[in-house]
């Protein structure tokens, strides 16, 4: 069993390689999905989040929005900070459960994607950590076309992560995706065999 992490600032293209890992036959723990469902489906949580960032984080049938939640805690590093202490030790305690439930089955790449893999000194569970790397336009064109922000969400999602060089130190594998889908993928299944 080995477990890899994926990393890389909002834009780079990690969730892209943990697609092509996964239809490798790779197991995926998405840190977006594990903090969907914490939002989600633990109601102490939301209280917190709307303590911290008002009523307007809320649809109209009482749920979260997370669009709107993300323009008010991305807009400045002290909202970003907020949002990551309310729901970041229910994020973690789950992702370490299942990073743990995995290890016991033993066999198989187990990839966790999530852009907070340095930040949490998750590296150190990892057997691998590959960071994905793209140029900042190509970061803000992928935000605006696939995610449909304007220049100034992506350049205040961008701004408040920490930077590649602050990744590098921890990476044991850099990728760069400034080309194509297929150069990515290339590159992405050359690594698998080696890791493999």
């Amino acid at each position: 069993m080995k477990i890899i992490g994926i990393t890389g600032g909002i834009g780079s293209g990690k969730t892209e390689v943990a697609k092509i890992f996964k239809k490798l036959g790779s197991k995926i723990l998405s840190g977006d999905e594990i903090g969907k469902e914490v939002v989600e489906k633990n109601s102490s949580v939301l209280k917190k989040l709307v303590k911290s960032f008002g009523d307007e984080i809320l649809n109209r049938d009482k749920n979260l929005n997370r669009r709107k939640l993300g323009k008010i805690a991305f807009s400045t590093v002290e909202n970003r900070d907020k949002l990551n202490k309310i729901v970041h030790p229910y994020l973690l305690s789950n992702l370490m459960k299942k990073i743990k439930e995995y290890r016991k089955k033993g066999s198989g790449i187990v990839v966790v994607d999530a852009a907070l893999i340095i930040e949490w000194g998750l590296q150190k569970e990892l057997d691998y950590l590959i960071l994905v790397e793209s140029a900042l336009r190509n970061r803000i064109k992928r935000l605006k076309v696939n995610l449909g922000y304007s220049q100034k969400e992506a350049m205040n999602r961008i701004k408040v992560q920490i930077k590649d060089k602050t990744r590098r130190k921890y990476a044991d594998f850099v990728i760069r995706n400034d080309k194509d889908l297929k150069e990515l993928r290339r590159k992405t299944v050359s690594l698998w065999k080696f890791l493999l």
